[in-house]
């Protein structure tokens, strides 16, 4: 069912959807599996800000986006609150705590954020940033799991999920705030943002709406009516820092680079065109060009393809394994732990590269893995450490190169760690960002910005290489062909003229 309570301060109509004012508000920064995946990032465990009750409003009010900022964006959220105080309660009884749920949008305003370093004072925690309402839904008849969360800008559908998709259960944010204060009668938990959330601007209308569509009477929020206007003041330097936006955060306000009309990340390092040409390019070739620059230790070595004759090329995600060590296996090695993160996090065009300290004694991925990189749209995967159910991999289709088939589970010799870290694989240093490319020869590490220079001079020495396997078959020496010096030199030149 729904509520209509009235607030003890009937004056005050921000609070009217609320049975008080809260005497805090608790958000996450990351819950929703679709907003991770958009954002190329899952945490291990749910991490949080607090938002000041002063930024509470109600249904109808409107937002204000200050002078001189472009970047305030909606977020749709399940808001609950809590009926009764809960302190240290596990995951099993963290729901009789909630007396209600109900919509809530947490605005924020990422011309702040930077500054703000993650605790969203200033970027999130201005008066109206938090509608909440427009009625309460009794917690306590709705199922946590099966609730829905809907946004809409100027009648457009813009976010739509459930709290199935969630990371963590609504429950698991419960208990584990009561573990570190006492969460009051009337505190308000906003649970994270599905994907969608992008900016909005003066005359917009957002509209958020939370619903059980298979409890009983499908009772729902009602929709909460937000207006964005434009304010007509900004910030005085002689106080504070001042607004600042980069690419970073409008793409991470808009959701993603597209969106916000940045086109494709230019420090990716592999735009369309060079990528076509490492497709074609022997690592061989680039081992030599490499070298010529002075940089020898950037094959990973130890490592061989469970497809021989398909071509590797992505950018590198990392994933660290540790020794295995009991106590630290209990703790790291269970649940959603950094091997799995990073297998839900790998991204289309991306090699998973692991760091396994060369020990093949057990493997460090299985099928089950391999099909979750593939489904992403990974490039591949390199583990200097071994693989399981190799035939099970091999079949799956996807670039894999490993140190060898091991039958043993992951604790058998290793602690899944950490990601998206500079690691060592097969006795080279590899870092998020680096650029992977493989073939039958091996695998080779190629920094960012040396790609297009060593790509383009490999090609050409393909092409110098060629004429010079047509002399050899010919029946000329290969004094003087390999390499080419003085007639054969100019020879070669002569040709390439006139091509």
């Amino acid at each position: 069912m729904t509520e209509d309570i009235a607030v003890t301060d009937a004056a005050d109509r921000r609070f009217s959807a609320l049975p008080q004012r809260p005497g805090k508000i608790v958000a996450i920064h990351l819950s929703y599996a679709s907003r991770a995946d958009q954002r190329g990032r899952r945490p291990a465990t749910p991490s949080y800000f607090f938002k000041p009750s002063s930024s509470v409003a109600a249904s109808g009010d409107t937002i204000e986006r200050p002078a001189g900022t472009e970047l305030l964006a909606f977020e749709a959220e399940v808001a609950l609150i809590i009926g009764r105080d809960a302190r240290r309660v596990g995951v099993d009884e963290a729901w009789a705590h909630v007396g209600w749920v109900t919509a809530s949008n947490d605005f924020g305003l990422y011309d702040l954020r930077a500054n703000d370093k993650g605790s969203n004072v200033r970027s999130k925690g201005r008066d109206g940033y938090t509608p909440i309402g427009a009625r309460l839904i009794t917690a306590s008849e709705i199922d946590p799991g099966g609730l829905r969360v809907r946004a809409w800008v100027n009648g457009e559908l813009a976010q739509n999920d459930t709290t199935a998709g969630m990371i963590f259960p609504l429950a698991q944010l419960v208990a584990d705030l009561s573990q570190h204060m006492t969460l009051e009668r009337g505190d308000v938990i906003l649970t994270g943002t599905p994907a969608g959330s992008s900016v909005v601007v003066p005359g917009d209308v957002v509209e958020v709406e939370v619903d059980a569509p298979n409890a009983p009477g499908a009772p729902s929020s009602g929709r909460l009516r937000t207006t964005v206007v434009q304010g007509e003041k900004g910030f005085d330097p002689r106080v504070g820092s001042l607004p600042a936006v980069d690419d970073l955060q409008r793409a991470e306000a808009w959701g993603s680079r597209e969106a916000a009309g940045l086109g494709a990340d230019p420090t990716s390092g592999l735009s369309a065109d060079v990528r076509a040409k490492l497709e074609r390019t022997p690592v061989a070739g680039l081992s030599q060009q490499l070298r010529k620059r002075g940089l020898n230790n950037v094959t990973i070595d130890g490592v061989r393809p469970l497809h021989p004759g398909k071509k590797l090329v992505g950018l590198a995600r990392t994933l660290r394994f540790v020794p295995n060590r009991e106590d630290l296996f209990d703790s790291h090695g269970g649940g959603y732990n950094a091997q799995k993160r990073a297998f839900d996090a790998v991204g289309d065009g991306e090699v998973l590269v692991i760091e396994a300290r060369g020990e093949a004694g057990s493997g460090t991925l299985g099928d089950i893995l391999a099909i979750r990189a593939h489904a992403r749209g990974a490039a591949g995967i390199v583990t200097d450490g071994g693989v399981r159910d190799v035939d099970a991999v091999a079949a799956v289709g996807i670039p894999v190169y490993t140190a060898g088939a091991h039958p043993a589970v992951l604790g058998r010799r290793h602690v899944p760690w950490d990601a998206d870290l500079t690691i060592a694989c097969g006795g080279t240093t590899v870092q998020p960002g680096d650029i992977l490319v493989g073939d039958a020869d091996g695998v080779i590490v190629i920094p960012p910005s040396m790609v297009e220079e060593i790509v383009d001079a490999a090609l050409e020495q393909e092409v110098e290489d060629g004429w010079i396997a047509e002399q050899v078959a010919q029946g000329h020496p290969v004094d003087g062909l390999f390499p080419l010096t003085g007639e054969w030199k100019e020879r070669y030149l002569a040709w390439r003229a006139e091509r």
